[in-house]
């Protein structure tokens, strides 16, 4: 093995799980933005955008699908202790990986487009606001399922197993 491109100790093929840090990042990049559209919306489109039911909706069924597939791959893997093949663990490991990163960011967005409604009295700004609730909380529904089935994905090294 050599060793990383600035000298460092090489990795010996481990990847390490999602940080909650870089998660946090995500989120947090998603809230400003989320938060920015409304004004950006209402000046250039003079219209916010309109959030339905659909959005969350969709978005929970992403998290029940990737809730599944982490049952199923936990259940695989360490239950019944078979081997999944590696192109199958390596794009149930990529998938968790995209929809944590992109599940935070759309939680973060949708909590930072429901603040921005925060105060206005009015009832469409009421539907916006418990709507990109709902829809934010469906985002976080997705980072939990997408980090399980990133934990269900792992498998013992024979180090561990030692």
């Amino acid at each position: 093995m050599s060793a990383g491109p600035a000298g460092d100790e090489p990795s010996g093929g481990r990847l390490r799980p999602t940080s909650a840090a870089t998660l946090t990042v995500w989120a947090v990049v998603g809230l400003v933005g989320g938060w920015l559209l409304h004004p950006i919306a209402a000046r250039v489109l003079d219209s916010a955008p309109i959030v339905t039911w659909a959005q969350p909706l969709a978005l929970v069924l992403v998290a029940t699908i990737l809730g599944a597939t982490a049952y199923l791959t936990w259940r695989t893997m360490h239950v019944q202790h078979q081997r999944l093949e590696p192109h199958r663990a390596v794009n149930r490991l990529v998938l968790a990986r995209a929809c944590a990163l992109v599940g935070a960011l759309v939680a973060g967005g949708y909590a930072g487009y429901a603040l921005s409604w925060v105060g206005m009295d009015s009832d469409l700004a009421s539907q916006r606001l418990w709507r990109s609730v709902a829809a934010a909380l469906a985002g976080v529904a997705i980072v939990v399922t997408a980090v399980v089935l990133e934990r269900a994905c792992r498998v013992r090294s024979d180090e561990d197993e030692a």
